[in-house]
């Protein structure tokens, strides 16, 4: 047979033609749209290694943890003080890399930011109920002057995901520099936590991290959001962890909102244990509070990014 005839020479171009065209869609695919978490291929392991939970992230992956001040997602109303619709009660910046330090952001919700349609400032914690994670990403990414496309992940954690993760992980040991009591009528929940070493549960961990019975008093809520994030590091990265994460992750599908895949989240859990210690927990620098006021400013002279790349 002659494999250079025309006809079957027209063929072979139409076929190479077609091979060269999928080339070059899958180039185009993968430099215009590319995955969004491609990670490095590794050798088998044995099962106490932080990659049996899934590869390593390539590059360091930016997440925004939206923690909401309502029991659970789409719930008609938040149960707090004041009553209304769901606000973002606690927000924090994630920055996750397996060969750097654990990175992690503190932005006050108490911001002053320009509200859609309001003439006067609110706080930050309310553009959720106004706009949810893209209103949230977008005015974060403005305030703390984030690179192009940061954040690239987020996670909307009601307080019900809270507790779920703590008991999950088996609790959390923290250390209390004083006790804290109180009963809330109005919102139905006390708090009852003792100074010193202490496992909490998740009910405990809600209580230190819900506890304000000063509207002014956030900063010091912040602190004691510290002592929990700090704790759910540790717990994170103990050995006995990498065979609770799977089920972990699997539990809290329905409790979250997030648009990590779960592979993702194992990738990202598995860079957490494997990150260096310890985690540098940073603070947006604040201008002085004036008099009684409520909400926050920046300071006037920080220059941006108010976060830097390490």
């Amino acid at each position: 047979m002659n494999w250079l005839s025309p006809p079957r020479v027209r063929g072979v171009l139409r076929v190479g033609s077609a091979l060269l065209g999928l080339g070059v869609t899958g180039w185009l695919l993968a430099t215009l749209w590319p995955e969004p978490d491609r990670v490095a291929q590794g050798a088998p392991l044995s099962a106490d290694q932080p990659e049996t939970l899934a590869p390593f992230p390539e590059s360091p992956v930016t997440v925004l943890v939206i923690g909401l001040d309502a029991n659970r997602l789409g719930a008609p109303t938040n149960q707090a003080a004041p009553m209304g619709p769901a606000n973002a009660d606690a927000l924090l910046m994630l920055r996750i890399a397996s060969r750097e330090p654990l990175q992690v952001l503190q932005i006050p919700t108490e911001l002053g930011v320009q509200l859609p349609g309001q003439k006067d400032p609110g706080r930050l914690s309310e553009l959720w109920r106004r706009g949810g994670v893209s209103l949230v990403s977008d005015a974060i990414h403005d305030i703390v002057g984030l690179e192009e496309g940061d954040p690239k992940r987020y996670v909307v954690m009601p307080r019900a995901a809270l507790r779920r993760l703590v008991d999950g992980l088996g609790e959390v040991e923290v250390v209390l520099g004083q006790s804290y009591q109180r009963k809330d009528k109005a919102q139905g929940y006390s708090v009852n936590l003792q100074a010193g070493r202490q496992s909490l549960n998740g009910v405990q961990a809600e209580q230190l991290v819900r506890h304000l019975p000063d509207p002014k008093d956030v900063s010091q809520r912040r602190q004691r959001q510290d002592i929990l994030v700090e704790a759910l590091i540790e717990q994170v990265k103990a050995p006995s962890s990498i065979e609770l994460i799977p089920a972990l992750v699997d539990q809290l599908d329905a409790e979250v909102e997030t648009n990590l895949s779960r592979s993702e989240q194992l990738s990202l859990a598995a860079a957490i244990i494997a990150s260096p210690e310890p985690a540098a927990i940073t603070r947006l620098p604040l201008a002085n509070r004036a008099g009684e006021q409520t909400l926050r400013q920046i300071k006037p002279e920080a220059s941006r990014p108010l976060w830097p790349q390490p």
